[in-house]
């Protein structure tokens, strides 16, 4: 291969991957940037939204569930064995207080014996979804998401939704079937508001049945008597609770009774519009903003516990966007030196770079392949030391002309 068609080729390449890797960073900028990495977040109350963390080495299964801070996984339970929570709401880091036993603190230990205002689930032992499996599953050869339930915050697995899962769902917010019917009126705001639900239907054929996909007429609205053979007082079950589809309806009417004038909700409930009470919810972009406000609904979703809800701020996306405002503002001296440097070199120059960018990119993956491998935090540090030993091994290559991208 010829030297000027090999560095063009690798010159793509290397933009190619720098790029990866640069929405890599992104990515984990939006969750980690909206945190702290020095300071514990004790002091800061309960945060309305940062990245946590469990520790299965200091409050393992069958114990006391706990939750910590970013900087602390760093700083207080290096070399642990941790599990990512990805972010909570309302939270206040457990590190060092009663529940981890005699182990301090190192960056706040001055911290009361519980947090009675933390909500905790099985994500703190390291299990998710209803089938209450660990994630990554050993034993689930199933190729299958997980998606965040913006409520209870747990995970499932897209299979387990109940539904299926629309395309597109990383800019949506999902909620679970048994936090619908913990707050029943949600599911009015789910028959106007909600992305419409699709159903697999099986049509028979001669040489079998074939499973078609189509989006399900449930958001229109009723008329005349009920579309169901079944009385109204049919039994339903609802997350392993049988239950009454008459129930739900009066628990929602009773909703919408005392309502302020103007009331969206009792607006919504008046059009009898409605839709299968079944499987998760997916809610498009900005639905939140046509949440109703008023006096009552406010007292309405305060009782059922989902008055954050009403906050747009509370979302994932906003928080990621904190990270990242946070990480262009601390990175103001440019976006990317390396990619500005490439255009005032020559072709040699640039073969060189490629050659020992791919074999420091090798290196460093079989470096964080080995903290995987531990459950070990890669600290600062860590990384420090290693571009420390690729300084020591660094060497001067000869004939650069006769170099081939790797």
């Amino acid at each position: 291969m010829a030297v000027n068609e090999s560095a063009e080729e690798a010159t793509v390449s290397l933009v190619d991957v720098l790029e990866e890797d640069e929405e890599l960073e992104q990515e984990a900028s939006a969750v980690l940037g909206g945190s702290d990495s020095e300071k514990c977040s004790y002091p800061e109350g309960y945060v309305k939204r940062q990245a946590l963390y469990a520790c299965n080495t200091c409050t393992p299964k069958g114990g006391e569930p706990a939750g910590i801070c970013l900087a602390c996984s760093y700083k207080c339970h290096e070399g642990h064995e941790l599990f990512e929570l990805y972010t909570k709401r309302n939270f206040r880091c457990d590190c060092g207080n009663d529940k981890f036993g005699e182990m301090e603190c190192k960056l706040f230990p001055e911290k009361e014996k519980v947090n009675s205002g933390n909500k905790y689930s099985h994500n703190f032992f390291g299990l998710y979804c209803t089938c209450d499996r660990p994630y990554p599953d050993p034993e689930d050869e199933v190729p299958d998401e997980m998606i965040q339930c913006i409520v209870c915050e747990d995970w499932l697995h897209g299979r387990h939704l109940g539904c299926v899962v629309p395309e597109c769902v990383e800019l949506q917010e999902m909620i679970c079937e048994s936090c619908m019917n913990k707050a029943p009126f949600l599911w009015t705001y789910a028959a106007h508001n909600a992305v419409a639900p699709v159903v697999k239907v099986c049509k028979a054929e001669e040489d079998g049945k074939v499973e078609v996909e189509h989006d399900e007429d449930a958001n229109k609205p009723q008329k005349g008597a009920s579309e169901s053979p079944v009385d109204d007082k049919q039994q339903v079950e609802v997350n392993g609770t049988v239950g009454c589809k008459r129930k739900f309806q009066e628990e929602e009417d009773s909703s919408a009774e005392g309502s302020c004038s103007g009331c969206r909700l009792r607006e919504m409930t008046a059009s009898g519009q409605s839709r299968a009470r079944q499987g998760a919810v997916f809610w498009p972009s900005a639905w939140r903003s046509k949440l109703c406000s008023c006096t009552h609904c406010k007292t309405l979703f305060a009782a059922a516990g989902v008055a954050f809800l009403l906050d747009e701020m509370d979302t994932v996306l906003a928080y990621e966007n904190k990270g990242k405002t946070t990480e262009q503002v601390g990175g103001a001296e440019g976006r990317d030196p390396l990619m500005s440097a490439l255009n005032n070199l020559n072709r040699v120059q640039q073969l060189e770079i490629i050659h020992e960018y791919n074999d420091m990119k090798t290196e460093l993956k079989d470096f964080l392949q080995g903290f995987a491998a531990e459950g070990k935090v890669v600290t600062p540090e860590d990384i420090r030391h290693f571009f420390e030993q690729q300084q020591t091994r660094k060497r001067r290559r000869a004939n650069a002309g006769q170099y081939y991208c790797s």
